[in-house]
């Protein structure tokens, strides 16, 4: 028998023309796939860059105008065309704080009752009900605002408020005002009803990946269910739960139909939060059709571009705090 094509021993046989073909092949589909999801990746860059910078280009007008004076100003006369930012800052700001310190809380308990009390013929349910809260469209939250919560604020919770609250030396005059159950606290409770559901979903999927042994072995040394929700699931999630709630955040900050519908749209600075005000959205809603000047127009796109500066500085904070938690954790 020839021995002429025998290799010698230990070496690997020649590749033959099919399998260099299939490597060629290989790696062009690879470097397609690497272009492919690098350009989607920077289309979202210059998808945000553009819109940023489209908004600050329409609102130039009403930045060289009036300058920083837009900022700290309430004066919001159409007439006049004297536009100033404050009230509309102010109210957004108010109303997604209160939201949130109703969300948060509310959202944590959901989370936990789904995870770690609820049976488990209950779980499946509520937590679909949850993702269809989730589903539901803004405007629906915002006319069941303001036919069905509205006449409830205005009849009996603001009255309470009002009478017990109200005579309070430091904090009475959040709670001082006529019962309208329009104003500031009622679009807080809307927005709050609206971000739990996502707030909630995020800390129940992140509650979810808690490993089993952990929460086993907190409850083997005795630990109660709030004991090990609180030392073990919470700190273990953490970095995602906080994630979640200024995923919340942002939401509440750009919400406008149910804001519009319940926020009273007045632009009038108060501390009471019983009172109408008007938040970025919203004033943008009511008022882009009705710009009758460029003035008045570059000054509701200038509002935009601030609303999309606050929630950019929002996230960010988000990222910076997520950054430091796990660089303090890799610490330990």
């Amino acid at each position: 028998m020839s021995t002429d094509h025998v290799l010698p021993a230990g070496l690997p046989p020649a590749p033959t023309d099919s399998v260099a073909l299939r490597a060629e092949s290989d790696r062009r589909a690879d470097r397609f796939f690497r272009y492919l999801v690098t350009s989607a990746g920077l289309f979202v860059l210059v998808a945000l860059a553009g819109a940023a910078a489209s908004m600050l280009w329409g609102g130039r007008l009403a930045f060289s105008t009036f300058g920083l004076d837009f900022l700290t100003t309430t004066d919001w006369d159409a007439v006049g065309q004297k536009f100033g930012a404050l009230v509309p800052i102010y109210g957004t700001l108010v109303t997604a704080l209160i939201a949130m310190l109703i969300a948060v809380p509310v959202s944590f308990g959901i989370a936990l009752f789904l995870t770690e009390v609820a049976p488990p013929w209950l779980r499946t349910p509520v937590a679909s009900a949850i993702e269809l809260l989730a589903g539901i469209p803004s405007i629906i939250y915002g006319m069941w605002g303001l036919f069905v919560f509205v006449p409830v604020m205005s009849a009996t919770v603001i009255p309470f408020l009002t009478e017990h609250l109200g005579p309070l030396p430091i904090f009475g005059p959040l709670f001082q005002g006529p019962p309208l159950g329009i104003g500031m606290l009622t679009a807080g409770i809307v927005l709050a009803i609206m971000v739990i559901p996502f707030i909630s979903s995020v800390m129940r999927e992140v509650f979810l990946t808690v490993p089993t042994r952990l929460k086993e072995s907190a409850y083997a040394l005795g630990s109660t269910t709030w004991e090990v929700s609180w030392n073990v699931v919470l700190p273990y999630t953490r970095s995602a739960v906080i994630g979640g709630i200024f995923l919340g955040l942002g939401r509440a900050l750009g919400e406008t139909m149910a804001v519009t519908f319940v926020l009273g749209n007045a632009h009038r600075m108060t501390a009471s939060l019983l009172m109408p005000g008007n938040s970025i959205a919203a004033t943008i809603a009511n008022e882009f059709s009705e710009a009758d000047s460029e003035i008045y127009l570059s000054s509701l796109i200038a509002l935009g571009f601030l609303l999309f500066i606050v929630t950019f500085v929002v996230l960010a904070i988000a990222k910076l705090m997520l950054m430091r938690l796990n660089r303090n954790e890799g610490h330990r």
